[in-house]
């Protein structure tokens, strides 16, 4: 119990003095990141390709043999494997982790060439005139979630009075925080967004009772399957955000990345896809992340 409070103050100091304000400036001491350009590889045909990726467990982990594995990385390697295939290119992926996603972000955002971000990047106006997309490899679902003492939330139009002890609180930088500033400002407009780093983070705070915020779909499923008192309520579901894998506009892949994703009957249709989700992701979550591709306009 001991260590559960102080694991929890921690988080609380963090989330107080440790979180960048949105106006802040991009962190200028990011590493130069680069990778093989597609008219370089043409040429010797082979390339290294810089890999970034967020670890996120399902999407981008290391597994129990200590391989990195997950449904963003495979993913990857399959879009390599048809290179090799069709385009006769013999690349190597160089994966490296970065576990803060603002940094994450501004690293492929400030890249050179072959590098690709793995960091569920849900694909928004702003962000296509900063980056360079893939085609969806997934739908997203946001679920907003309380402590699970908290009754089941009735409609939308009750958040105020049934929320009215708690604050919201987002990951800086995410799309999850575009959708709680919306929720707070048509709700509870008087109240301070908190602000923390990591989506663990917001779970464990919102497990210990005084928060509420957005999760992925996949997230939840795993804090439940851990024991975390979690709820989420329904009338709040946000469905509809698309991620895609993202690249530095000076990349020239972008167009071989999505021959990748529509070849044949498209990469989404494909077992393998369904394989790799399934996976990774557990097939309960797969199929509810395939319904609401199945269910989008």
């Amino acid at each position: 119990m001991l260590k559960r409070i102080f694991s929890v103050s921690m988080l609380s100091l963090m989330l107080l003095t440790g979180c960048k304000p949105a106006d802040e400036p991009a962190d200028v001491n990011l590493p130069a990141d680069k990778g093989t350009r597609l008219q370089q590889a043409k040429a010797s045909g082979a390339g290294e390709l810089t890999v970034l990726y967020v670890p996120a467990q399902g999407f981008a982990y290391v597994n129990q043999d200590n391989l990195l594995t997950g449904v963003s990385v495979e993913i990857m390697r399959d879009f390599a494997a048809w290179l090799n295939s069709s385009q006769q290119l013999s690349l190597t992926l160089n994966f490296v982790a970065e576990p803060d996603w603002n940094r994450f972000y501004q690293r492929v955002v400030g890249a050179e060439g072959g590098v690709f971000g793995l960091g569920n990047v849900a694909i928004t106006k702003d962000r296509v005139n900063e980056l360079q997309f893939s085609p969806p490899y997934l739908n997203q679902v946001a679920l907003l979630i309380t402590h699970s003492d908290i009754a089941p939330l009735p409609s939308l139009a009750q958040l105020s009075e049934h929320f009215n002890t708690l604050k919201p609180l987002a990951v800086a930088g995410t799309l999850h925080e575009v959708q709680i500033r919306a929720l707070r400002d048509q709700y509870q407009p008087d109240a301070d967004i908190g602000r923390v780093e990591t989506e663990q983070q917001l779970l464990e705070l919102i497990a210990a009772g005084a928060w509420y915020g957005y999760v992925d779909a996949y997230n939840l499923a795993l804090a439940l399957r851990q024991g975390m008192p979690l709820r989420h309520h329904r009338p709040a579901a946000n469905q509809g955000a698309l991620l895609g894998i993202i690249m530095p506009l000076n990349s020239d892949w972008a167009l071989l990345l999505n021959d990748f994703f529509n070849n044949g009957q498209g990469y989404r249709n494909s077992k393998r896809y369904q394989q790799i989700l399934q996976q990774h992701l557990g097939p309960e979550v797969a199929a509810v992340l395939e319904g609401a591709r199945r269910t989008q306009p």
